[in-house]
């Protein structure tokens, strides 16, 4: 079991930014990773339908034989975190519930903003579990699904980037916001240009680093977790496979990664079910 990788799935690219910081923080752990460009963005889909796809990107990773899946998707978390933790014999870790711990711990002023695509606002999922745990707070949430396509069409250097940044957050500044939690996975590689606007006094919560903080608690729980002497044995290995274009992912991938080297895996959607097609070597 333990020499099992850990199961990462995303809408697309997004979900790098939580395999960036299992690679950071668990190095001896091996990972195959799905993004499901070729159905993004997940957001303005209802969340019966993003359901349906997460399970096929479930069925295949555990076809795979995985110990833990990480739905590395806020939205995906939303509409189907726990139907997955009721149905399934391993672990599954969300997003959310991280992402918000952090933001409960991180605000000064008791004032939260929250962007994500319109699927994970409309879910109202952060704010009740923000509320649930800290009812004095005011959460502020706005959907901005402008950022998933700047990320999917690798844009974020874009001079209208900047211009977008500015008009879709400008209302937590208002508002006085002092935390900002960017709950998209997306969000984060959009990181840089986000705080620039934001300011150094507002906290911006990345919800892969939180969620990677709770995998590595839970594969200890579990007793699941790869020593470095298990590594050294029997190296871990990163495997990510792509419904989208190939070429296109690992210009992505490869770049936020700095694994010029990656394999990036095709996948083909028949149905209901995904299956493996062609691979090639970036």
């Amino acid at each position: 079991m333990k020499e099992l990788p850990i199961g990462f799935i995303d809408s697309g690219f997004g979900g790098l930014t939580v395999v960036k910081q299992s690679l950071k923080q668990l190095p001896n752990e091996s990972i195959i990773y799905l993004g499901d460009s070729a159905r993004c963005p997940y957001g303005p889909r209802s969340l019966e339908e993003v359901k349906e796809f997460i399970w096929q990107l479930t069925r295949f990773l555990l076809n795979k034989g995985i110990k833990m899946l990480v739905i590395a998707c806020n939205t995906g978390t939303a509409a189907a975190l726990s139907e997955l933790r009721e149905q399934l014999s391993i672990p599954v870790i969300g997003v959310i519930h991280a992402g918000s711990r952090a933001a409960i711990k991180e605000t000064q002023n008791q004032r939260i903003g929250i962007i994500g695509t319109e699927g994970t606002i409309k879910s109202n999922l952060y704010e009740k579990v923000i509320l649930e745990k800290a009812d004095s707070l005011k959460v502020m949430s706005v959907p901005v699904p402008e950022f998933v396509a700047i990320v999917e069409e690798n844009k974020i250097n874009d001079p209208e980037t900047e211009i977008i940044v500015k008009k879709r957050l400008n209302i937590f500044k208002e508002k006085d916001v002092d935390t900002l939690v960017l709950g998209c996975t997306h969000y984060p590689i959009m990181k840089k240009v986000i705080g620039e606007y934001m300011g150094e006094e507002v906290r911006l919560i990345d919800s892969g680093v939180e969620t990677i903080n709770e995998v590595s608690t839970m594969l200890d729980y579990y007793n699941i977790s790869r020593s470095a002497h298990d590594a050294k044995n029997r190296p871990a290995t990163i495997e990510v496979y792509t419904t989208g274009e190939e070429d296109k992912f690992a210009e992505v991938a490869t770049t936020w990664l700095n694994m010029p080297n990656l394999t990036i895996k095709k996948c083909e959607i028949e149905g209901d079910q995904v299956v493996e097609a062609i691979n090639r070597e970036s």
